[in-house]
Order: C-alpha cells, then structure tokens, then sequence
C-alpha cells in the first residue's frame, strides 16, 4: 500500500496518485476497459471552434504524482478521425511538481468544419509512466550504431518517392500555405 504523499503501492504495479477536483462536479478520471492505458479528461467549459482555431479547456482536475512520474495529455484518437481535433502540444506533460489544473490546449485541424465541446466532453487521455532522470556525459564522439545520424525519412516508406505527386487544382483548393509570420494560424492545414 502507499502512504497519503502519492507514492507507488506494491501491490502489483499500481500507483497511487492524489487527485483535488477544482470543480466538485467533475468525474474522477477512469479507464474505459481494462486494460487501457489512458483514463479519461473531460471539460469543465464548453466551446466551439471554427476550422484552424486552437484554445485552452480546463479539466478540473490537480495532482499530486509520486517522485519519478510523469503524467502525458494525449489526444483521442475518436476525437482525431471523425472531427479533426488534436493537441497542439501533444502529448502534454504534467510533472510531478506541478499541483495546478491540468488544461488541455486542443485544436481543430479540419478545413470546413466546426466542432464544438460541451461542458463534461471528453477531450483527452491521460496516462501516468515512470520516467528516468539522466545525467548528461558529454564527449567528443557518440559510439556507433546502425542507424548512425539518419533522421526523417530514413527508413523509406512515402519519405522514399523522388518525384513530387502531382495534385489537381481541386485537391489544392483546400489547403493554405502556412507562414513563418506571427500571423499564421492553422486554417486549411
């Protein structure tokens, strides 16, 4: 068992997480089937959003994690393939020091249509890992390894064609260059 500070319990491989609702209407995150990895986030405020707009929804939910966890914010994938929302910052990370409301920044990436959240919608997933603390080393030279400095694209698949796909005018209509300027927002993207 664990003590009131948040600490893992050895009762096999469950943790134990304290939990304070801002908002005492809230359900207390759960797992949808066994076996899941993520519980649930809900919003405590409803919104809509047009295509390419972007906002912070409160949860209303704090936590306490033990020492040497971190919890991750992670998209729905429901949410993703039938309305085109995804976390900008995805995944979110909630450390163990942190003790304010978790807040979910969402977007809707679909180029026509709006998509609007009501209070107590699920939005997110949220999913509690150990994580290692490091210590750097540097030196002059990484040891080798098969991979080596091969980055994006590397391994093949689509990155692999060399000419470009060609696209018809009516393809091209719905998509909007993005620019480097503090303007640019994610309409058509």
């Amino acid at each position: 068992m664990s003590d009131l500070r948040g600490v893992p319990a050895d009762d096999g491989g469950t943790v134990e997480v304290l939990l304070r609702l801002t908002d005492p209407e809230v359900p207390v995150p759960s797992y949808a089937h066994p076996g899941d990895a993520g519980c649930d986030l809900v919003t405590t405020e409803g919104a809509e959003l047009a295509p390419g707009e972007r906002t912070v929804l409160p949860t209303g939910v704090s936590l306490a994690l033990p020492e040497g966890y971190a919890a991750f914010v992670h998209p729905r994938s429901g949410l993703a393939a039938r309305c085109g929302v995804s976390l900008v910052n995805a995944p979110g990370t909630v450390d163990a020091g942190y003790r304010g409301e978790i807040k979910v920044i969402v977007a809707n990436l679909d180029p026509r249509e709006s998509v609007r959240f009501d209070r107590f919608d699920r939005i997110a997933q949220l999913v509690v890992q150990r994580v290692e603390k490091v210590r750097f080393r540097e030196v002059e030279e990484l040891p080798g390894s098969a991979r080596a400095a091969g980055g994006f694209g590397s391994t093949g698949g689509n990155a692999a064609r060399r000419e470009p796909v060609q696209q018809t005018a009516a393809q091209q209509k719905d998509y909007v260059a993005v620019g480097a300027d503090q303007a640019s927002d994610l309409r058509g993207q």
